[in-house]
C-alpha cells in the first residue's frame, strides 16, 4: 500500500473473522486512506491514516460492508492490486512474528530422533501419493511441517498452543507465512480445502475433550480429500476410524511399532 508503519487492528490471527472490528473501522476518523483489491478486483484490506497513525483492516476472510466502502471513497484514497495468496501470507507473517516476539517458547523441545521415525513413517503410507497441498493440523512445534517441506509440499499449519508455535517459528520448523494461531474446530473459516490432511499425535483424547477432537477431526475431514492422523492408543485410533466412517470416509487403522509412544497407530481417512 506505499505507506510507512501500518499496523493490523484486529490484535490476533483469530481476530480478522470478527466483524466488530469492521464496525469500528466504519467510523474511524481519516485524512486519507488506501483499499487492496485481489488478482478478480475483490477487496482484501483497508487502511485509513489516522491520528494513531496507518490503521489496516483485513477482508480477505470476511466480506467488507457498504458503510466500509463508503467511508473509504468519502475521503482521498488510492486502490492498489495485488495477488490474494501474497497477501494471505503477508497477514500470516505478521500475526506469526508478532506471536514469535511475545509468546516465551515452549520449554520441551521434540526428540531429534523423532524427525527421522516421521519422515520413515510418511514415506511408508504415502508411497505412491503425491500431494500439492496439505494441511498440517495441530501442528505443535512444527514436526509435521518440517518433514512435509521436505516433500517438496509447503503446507499450511495451525494450533492453538501458543508457546509450541512460537517454539517451532524459533527453530524454523513453522514458516511464519505457512503459520495460523487458531482454534482447530473453526479452521475451515481461515483456510481453502487441500489435498491432503495431517495430524501427527493427536493429544491425549479422553472423555472430557472428545467432544474437541471429534469437531478437530471433522473440520480437517471437511478440508482435505485425504487425511494421516496419529495418536497413542487403540481406543483413540477407533475413535478416530468411528468419526471418519460417520462422515462416509474410507478408514484404514494401521500400528505403527517405530516409537513405543508417539504416533503409535496411524489413521488413514479418505472420502469415498
Amino acid at each position: 500500500m506505499e505507506v510507512a508503519g501500518l499496523r493490523c487492528i484486529e490484535p490476533s490471527f483469530a481476530d480478522l473473522i470478527d466483524d466488530a472490528y469492521t464496525a469500528w473501522l466504519e467510523d474511524v476518523p481519516a485524512d486519507e486512506g488506501r483499499m487492496l483489491v485481489d488478482e478478480g478486483d475483490e477487496p482484501l484490506a483497508f487502511a485509513f491514516h489516522t491520528e494513531q497513525g496507518w490503521l489496516m483492516g483485513s477482508f480477505h476472510l470476511k466480506e467488507p460492508t457498504l458503510a466500509l466502502i463508503e467511508h473509504f471513497e468519502e475521503i482521498p484514497g488510492e486502490i492498489f492490486q495485488e495477488e490474494r495468496a501474497v497477501f494471505e501470507d503477508a497477514v500470516r507473517e505478521y500475526y506469526s512474528l508478532d506471536l514469535a516476539r511475545t509468546v516465551t517458547p515452549a520449554l520441551d523441545d521434540l526428540n531429534p530422533d523423532r524427525i527421522g521415525k516421521a519422515r520413515d513413517l510418511l514415506s511408508e503410507f504415502w508411497k505412491g501419493r503425491s500431494f500439492s497441498s496439505c494441511l498440517d493440523c495441530c501442528c505443535g512445534s512444527g514436526l509435521g511441517s518440517l518433514v512435509l517441506r521436505e516433500r517438496g509440499i509447503a503446507p499450511l499449519a495451525y494450533d492453538n498452543d501458543p508457546s509450541l508455535l512460537s517454539l517451532g517459528i524459533s527453530r524454523g520448523r513453522l514458516l511464519p507465512e505457512k503459520t495460523m494461531y487458531i482454534d482447530g474446530t473453526l479452521a475451515e473459516h481461515y483456510c481453502r480445502g487441500a489435498d491432503a490432511g495431517l495430524g501427527l499425535m493427536f493429544g491425549e483424547i479422553n472423555t472430557f475433550n472428545e467432544g474437541t477432537w471429534e469437531a478437530i477431526t471433522d473440520v480437517l475431514l471437511g478440508l482435505a480429500e485425504y487425511c494421516l492422523i496419529t495418536v497413542g492408543t487403540e481406543r483413540e485410533a477407533d475413535l478416530i476410524r468411528s468419526w471418519g466412517k460417520s462422515r462416509g470416509c474410507r478408514v484404514e487403522t494401521a500400528e505403527n511399532t517405530r516409537d513405543p509412544i508417539y504416533d503409535r497407530w496411524v489413521c488413514e481417512l479418505e472420502r469415498a
